[in-house]
């Protein structure tokens, strides 16, 4: 008999062992998901990375196109004048289609839960087949200017939805908590067909005023069980609120919640009546759990209704029309002041007079204005 053949039998074996399926084999998978939804993939194929003139970024404003709307926003932004001038243009010809919409002010200290509030909040609203758009403000560093910019981040659901937008800005060191661009992003969002809109602030105090102009319904959250509840907030800033909301009230905080409510309710009844005739509320909710998101947008609604009626609303709006231009018309003449040429000299040279005693303060300020 011959001697099996040693290289018959190890191809045998092999043969064997390659039908045999290895409990280490990998087997196909599923393709990745795209890293770009397909919605926002499609818009982006008509606005390339090269220049768009104004006009084509107002057509898809107008049509809803979400990309030519973030470049809109990045242009009202910028502090370069050619892109300001882009950004005049653009609103010039999207103008016709703005106001259309609730515009909500929403506030409250940090940690207060104003992004998971945002997120259960606009899920509700997303549900009553309207549009959205978050203008969600973070706050700059004073030393580098740098914002993190992270409520995309914390805002999943709503940055997934088609009829939601959330556009995280930075605050630049604003007074009021609020983008110094934020009134003109908020009318390209309207000129998109987003018919609610919501400002998220800050939320450092009573410089809040900033955003209060230019909302037509403003909503402070706050939380309980974290001291005194009256002490804890300036009157002024309760003053604006036309909603109180005492967040995460479930669980073991419900019970404290619900007491701060009534100590809200039973401040807001010392105020003055406010000019919108509406008598501000308080109530509790849970971001978290969605509890009482519903009673809070009802409230919404019976604001506009109930202002609507008796003429406040309309004029609110024209009241802030001239804020914002009397805004803008002191920022363009400090903006011109300074850049004047030779302008920072004799700053300069007025500051060492102050510093060294030989000259007051006002006489200094007359000699800078000309007067």
């Amino acid at each position: 008999m011959e001697p099996p053949n040693m290289e018959d039998q190890t191809e045998k074996d092999q043969g064997k062992r390659t039908e045999t399926k290895s409990a280490l084999s990998v087997n196909p998978g599923v393709a990745d998901a795209p890293a770009i939804s397909p919605y926002i993939r499609d818009q982006r194929k008509s606005l390339s990375k090269k220049e768009v003139p104004a006009e084509s970024l107002a057509e898809g404003i107008l049509s809803g196109n979400r990309t030519a709307l973030s470049k809109a926003i990045t242009l009202v932004e910028s502090n370069l004048e050619a892109h300001n001038d882009k950004a005049q243009a653009i609103l010039e010809l999207v103008m016709p289609k703005v106001g259309n919409s609730i515009r909500i002010g929403i506030t409250g200290v940090p940690g207060v839960g104003k992004s998971t509030f945002i997120e259960s909040f606009g899920s509700f609203i997303l549900d009553q087949n309207r549009k959205l758009a978050v203008l969600a403000i973070d706050p700059s560093s004073q030393r580098t200017r740098g914002s993190i910019l992270g409520d995309k981040t914390r805002m999943e659901i709503l940055s997934k939805s088609e009829n939601a937008f959330i556009r995280p800005s930075p605050s630049s060191g604003s007074l009021g908590g609020v983008a110094r661009k934020t009134r003109e992003s908020m009318y390209l969002c309207e000129a998109a067909g987003f018919d609610t809109i919501i400002i998220e602030t800050v939320g450092v105090g009573q410089s809040e005023t900033q955003v209060h102009s230019m909302v037509d319904f403003f909503l402070l959250l706050m939380l309980a069980g974290a001291g005194d509840e009256l002490q804890g907030i300036k009157r002024g800033i309760m003053e604006m609120a036309d909603l109180i909301a005492i967040n995460k009230a479930d669980g073991p905080n419900e019970a404290y919640a619900t007491r701060a409510r009534a100590e809200y309710e039973s401040a807001l009844h010392l105020f003055p009546a406010p000019e919108s005739k509406w008598t501000p509320r308080a109530t509790t909710c849970s971001g978290l759990g969605g509890k009482g998101i519903d009673e809070i947008w009802n409230l919404v609604l019976d604001y506009i209704t109930t202002t609507n009626t008796n003429g406040y609303y309309a004029k609110n709006r024209e009241d802030q029309t001239k804020t914002w231009f009397e805004e803008t018309l002191r920022e363009a003449v400090l903006e011109q002041f300074f850049s004047t040429e030779g302008k920072m000299e004799a700053i300069q040279n007025s500051e060492s007079k102050l510093m060294s005693g030989k000259s007051t303060l006002l006489k200094e300020i007359k000699s800078l204005l000309g007067k």
